[in-house]
């Protein structure tokens, strides 16, 4: 069990943080997370194992458009043109993750938690999954209005997916 969360974070995701920072360790692979509707939460989970938190390399929590422009180097038009939610800057989170850390792998977050703005639909996440020497993937997923907490476990579930495919 994860020793700080453990109490409100779902089985299915407990197990998957489990496998997930297994495979890590046994194949000598660390992890990266850029965050951003999820607030940290994935980088939480995968440093709250007892004797497998080494298998991740550091988080970046980037809610801001600032924040995603100064520490993941997306140029600020990239996000003007596309929107800070989109495919296009989940899948430069991801690279922008792996280019700034020392990790093998990066996952990156973006979406709408909870209710946004009058054009934005809540639930909606882009999540991106890079790895050196491979095609980075993306994933669009529609959690619909469920509310902030459980559209972060949803992303959080997809994420470990994505990270869990991306260590085969």
């Amino acid at each position: 069990m994860t020793e700080t969360l453990g109490a409100t974070i779902p089985d299915d995701v407990e197990r998957a943080v489990h496998a997930v920072l297994k495979t890590a360790c046994d194949r000598s692979l660390t992890l990266t997370a850029a965050e951003s509707c999820t607030g940290g939460l994935l980088a939480s989970l995968l440093t709250d194992v007892e004797g497998a938190s080494h298998a991740f390399e550091r988080g970046f929590v980037v809610y801001s458009k600032e924040a995603k422009c100064e520490l993941l180097h997306i140029a600020p038009e990239r996000i003007d043109r596309c929107g800070a939610v989109s495919r296009e800057v989940a899948l430069a989170m991801a690279e922008g993750a792996l280019a700034a850390s020392h990790a093998d792998i990066a996952l990156s977050i973006t979406g709408f938690a909870g209710p946004a703005g009058s054009d934005d639909e809540p639930g909606l996440v882009h999540l991106a999954c890079a790895r050196h020497g491979r095609e980075t993937r993306a994933r669009e997923e529609h959690f619909g209005d469920i509310g902030r907490g459980p559209t972060r476990i949803a992303a959080i579930r997809t994420a470990l997916e994505m990270i869990s495919e991306m260590l085969a």
